[in-house]
């Protein structure tokens, strides 16, 4: 959090910016200062300053003048202004920019209202460009008005953000003519996150008498404040020079050490110089370039970490050869990413690969933003509000894999949308499959793994896509974590559905029993579930030592008004190994291909040493369902032996181990389809309870152990993509 100080010394960097936009006789609207000749406002502003419809389209001619004022810097001090005719984004009903009408009267939101102008001298000195982030929700910002005077300044709050505005509820102030243009300022993060375009006050209608009295104000509508954000700013001036940021808080000590080392020669820092400061727009150093300036000058604009990244891999590749991958598969290059993502968390991408990404996905209609999110973040709490694929994918970037995973989020992103486009018959597929390729080395990313990731996020849409009709069975996943002896647990529970959705709903951090953990599920399948209860797959992820719980057993018991809750039979409850690993990946896979001609595999008393198991699965390297008929000591390995060769499906009878019961089990599943076994089971576990009289029926005790060939999804296993990844 950052240390509390007084409003004056927060907002310093923003007097430093803050620019007045004067018309004839009076302020008319605020500025914010871009770089030392470019200011920063709306398109309406500058008609109103220079006498013109307020939302004409036409540019102005270069030779009309807009007068301005820095009032924090030297206010008595004449500044001119004119506007850059390529930046010129008068406000429009529509979002296509080709031949913008205006909006109707009182109509909001609009699109455009942007204007660059360029100042005939540089600002004075003390002024500096102001530094941009992007809004983010619950962080109160401030604007100041026109004049800059302190007094009238508005706090508000973003309430909602969606292309191409953000609205805001007023906390404080009252809205006025003359904020409009002036920079939103974030006091807690230090940065500029949008800039004021309009406001709306609510009013009381005509004939309708005022409330009186202390709570006169309570039931009213706060005002409300829009604001253009900066990935709005971005979109509809593209040719922006990147603006500045908030400087880094650590990580710049340890970026100039490894580029150091990376870029030895004199030459080799002017060429990177050279080029950062072209892309970048900002004057070279020349003689007087050193990594201490590069870094500085790539960490104080947006995008200018990812810039000075691309161009450090481009000059490494052309220096030397570091094998088939260039200088991604280098100890030096992994390194410098690493740092990189301390000093720059959210940016991974430079402005021009950001632009021709956001160019392609603007074309894209076939994947649901928010779905790609939870497809591609299901381990992440609070996702960011996604309006589109650009921002889906910017919040992304700021994301970093799970350990094990060789592919950021972003790409996993981008490939996912991919793979549906291509199913659409959108041949914008193969350039977003080469923006990935192009991208992938720069980030660290072999190109086997990305080639894999698409295989397999490929054949998992296929199978998708060619499964039967009607819904899919929702899944809720306790992943369970036994106390020793296994009387008392902690759990996690997640939520898995055919719309996407896999998130955690419940969490447990004391130790409780048994029934408390079916209470919580039960809870659960009423509050989250919302179709289909009854067809409901529980599964129970322990690890390897814990396959014997009886799970199946538990349950929460009722009274004269509820009848209770027994999982075990009015659900598919099946255990599922925490443990399933890069090794034994191709091996599961290889026996779930061949589950519709593979045999059923029996290991009873005579194959239950570990030697023997581990022969007898081997010579079955296709079996996938097991039958295990040992003594329980036995079991425990049996079982272990069974994960590491990749069996998917073992049912076990956790205290019968005759011949009888053995014959039985396999008779059980020799019959069923595979997919149908967590029912057949169930099945079996009711007639058992049925049946009272029976204490010898196998349902009693039974156990099923089933990694099916619908592989659950992350965090709770690795993907298939990672554990088989060359």
């Amino acid at each position: 959090m950052r240390a509390q100080v007084n409003d004056a010394l927060a907002d310093v960097p923003l007097h430093r910016a803050f620019v007045t936009v004067l018309g004839r006789d009076r302020p008319v609207g605020a500025a914010v200062l871009l770089a030392p000749r470019l200011v920063l406002t709306c398109a309406h502003v500058v008609n109103s300053a220079l006498g013109r419809d307020r939302f004409g389209t036409a540019p102005p001619h270069r030779g009309d003048r807009v007068e301005l004022r820095m009032p924090h810097i030297d206010r008595e001090r004449p500044l001119v202004g004119r506007v850059v005719p390529e930046s010129w984004r008068p406000p429009r009903s529509r979002s296509e920019a080709g031949r913008p009408a205006p909006p109707a009267t009182g109509s909001l939101p609009y699109y455009g209202d942007l204007a660059v102008l360029e100042l005939d001298t540089d600002a004075p000195p003390g002024a500096e460009p102001a530094p941009f982030l992007p809004h983010r929700d619950g962080c109160e910002v401030v604007a100041q008005w026109a004049s800059g005077h302190a007094l009238p300044t508005l706090r508000a709050m973003p309430r909602v953000s969606a292309h191409p505005w953000i609205a805001l509820d007023v906390l404080g102030g009252r809205v006025a003519d003359g904020f409009s243009g002036g920079p939103l300022w974030d006091r807690e993060r230090q940065g500029v996150v949008g800039l004021v375009v309009a406001s709306h006050e609510h009013r009381d209608p005509p004939g309708r008498p005022a409330p009186t009295g202390p709570h006169a104000d309570r039931g009213a509508p706060p005002a409300a404040l829009y604001a253009i954000g900066l990935h709005s700013i971005e979109a509809e001036l593209p040719d922006l020079p990147p603006v500045a940021v908030p400087a880094a808080a650590r990580g710049g000590q340890q970026l100039i050490g490894v580029l150091e080392q990376l870029l030895p020669s004199r030459q080799s820092l002017l060429a990177c110089e050279e080029q950062l400061c072209a892309r970048l727009r900002r004057r070279p150093a020349g003689p007087a370039a050193d990594v201490e300036r590069l870094v500085g000058l790539a960490m104080g604009v947006r995008r200018g970490v990812p810039e000075l990244l691309d161009i450090v891999h481009d000059h490494l590749a052309e220096q030397r050869s570091d094998g088939p991958n260039g200088p991604a598969g280098t100890p030096g290059w992994q390194r410098v990413l690493g740092i990189a993502r301390v000093v720059s968390p959210r940016e991974r991408l430079s402005l021009a690969r950001r632009r021709s990404l956001t160019a392609l996905l603007a074309q894209c209609r076939a994947v649901d933003p928010a779905a790609l999110l939870r497809t591609v973040l299901p381990y992440a709490h609070d996702t960011p509000t996604a309006v589109d694929l650009a921002d889906a994918t910017e919040a992304l970037e700021g994301y970093d894999p799970p350990p094990g995973q060789p592919m950021p989020p972003l790409l996993q992103g981008v490939v996912h949308i991919g793979v549906h486009e291509r199913a659409a018959g959108n041949e914008l597929a193969d350039d977003l499959d080469a923006w990935v390729h192009r991208t992938a080395p720069r980030l660290g990313v072999a190109p086997a793994a990305v080639d894999q990731f698409r295989a397999d996020t490929l054949a998992l849409h296929s199978a998708r896509a060619a499964a039967p009709g009607g819904p899919r069975p929702p899944r809720v996943q306790v992943e369970l974590l036994p106390v020793p002896p296994g009387q008392l647990f902690t759990y996690q529970i997640w939520v898995c559905d055919e719309d996407g959705r896999h998130e955690i709903v419940l969490t447990q951090d004391t130790e409780v029993p048994s029934h408390q953990v079916a209470k919580a599920i039960r809870q659960v399948l009423r509050t989250e579930v919302r179709e289909h209860r009854d067809t409901a797959l529980l599964e129970f992820f322990v690890s390897p030592a814990w396959l014997r719980l009886d799970v199946d057993t538990w349950e929460l018991p009722g009274d004269a008004e509820d009848g209770g809750f027994y999982p075990g039979i009015t659900c598919h409850v099946v255990l599922r190994s925490s443990e399933r690993t890069r090794e034994t990946y191709a091996a599961w896979k290889r026996r779930s291909s061949a589950l519709p001609h593979a045999p059923r595999l029996l290991i009873d008393g005579r194959y239950a040493e570990p030697a023997v198991a581990r022969a007898r699965l081997e010579v079955c390297p296709e079996a996938g369902i097991v039958v295990v008929g040992c003594h329980q000591r036995h079991q425990g390995h049996v079982l272990r032996q069974c994960i590491e060769a990749g069996v998917h499906t073992v049912l076990w009878h956790r205290e019968s181990h005759d011949g009888r019961a053995s014959t039985d089990l396999l008779a059980l599943v020799e019959s069923a389809d595979p997919t149908q076994i967590p029912e057949v089971v169930r099945l079996e576990r009711a007639k058992a309870i049925a049946e009272p009289d029976r204490t010898d029926h196998h349902g009693h005790r039974l156990s099923l152990l089933h990694d099916g060939p619908d592989h659950r999804p992350p965090p709770l296993a690795p993907d298939p993509w990672v554990l088989g990844r060359p």
